[in-house]
């Protein structure tokens, strides 16, 4: 299947999905990411407000803040992005493509190690995943390549392989359920 009907078929399981279906889900998975390594490890996360029926990882970024974590949260500015810090994550608005923004624009994140939260619409078990379309996140990664990657998915996101290209870069781990 090619990336266009991957994204297409995995759109519609996600839109599908009952706002009861994404809680319980989102649930499991902070519970895994609290978990982990590589969350235990980090002194920052960067992290991602949820859009449309992504996971919720808003309890996890509040978490994290409870933790004594700092936490980021990107910000599109044309074709770049960069991660702003947040202590109280409701200070957003609407960005690019109507995504949860910060409204401030600093202070800049700048912690070179810090846990990066890779959204994206299918991964495989080797972390290899197809994103939204944006390359964001691989612009970002190629140029900030010291950060350990984590990312959260339901469990239909999941496939045994994935194509890839040249400037794919692979998630660290994936977490699903």
């Amino acid at each position: 299947m090619d990336k266009q009907t991957l994204r297409k078929a995995i759109r519609e399981k996600k839109r599908a999905m009952t706002e009861q279906q994404i809680e319980e889900a989102s649930r499991r998975l902070g519970t895994l990411f609290a978990e982990s390594e590589l969350y235990r490890n980090a002194k920052t996360v960067y992290g991602y407000l949820p859009y449309n029926q992504e996971v919720r990882t808003v309890p996890m970024l509040q978490q994290a803040i409870a933790d004594g974590k700092r936490v980021a949260v990107p910000k599109v500015y044309g074709d770049e992005m960069r991660f702003i810090y947040l202590d109280d994550l409701t200070k957003v608005a609407k960005g690019y493509a109507g995504i949860p923004e910060p409204i401030a624009d600093e202070p800049v994140a700048d912690d070179p190690t810090a846990l990066v939260l890779m959204p994206g619409l299918v991964f495989d078990a080797q972390g290899h995943r197809i994103g939204y379309g944006g390359g964001f996140y691989d612009k970002f990664l190629a140029n900030e390549p010291n950060h350990p990657t984590l990312a959260l998915c339901y469990d239909f996101q999941m496939v045994e392989h994935l194509e890839t290209e040249a400037f794919d870069i692979p998630v660290d781990c994936v977490l699903w359920a």
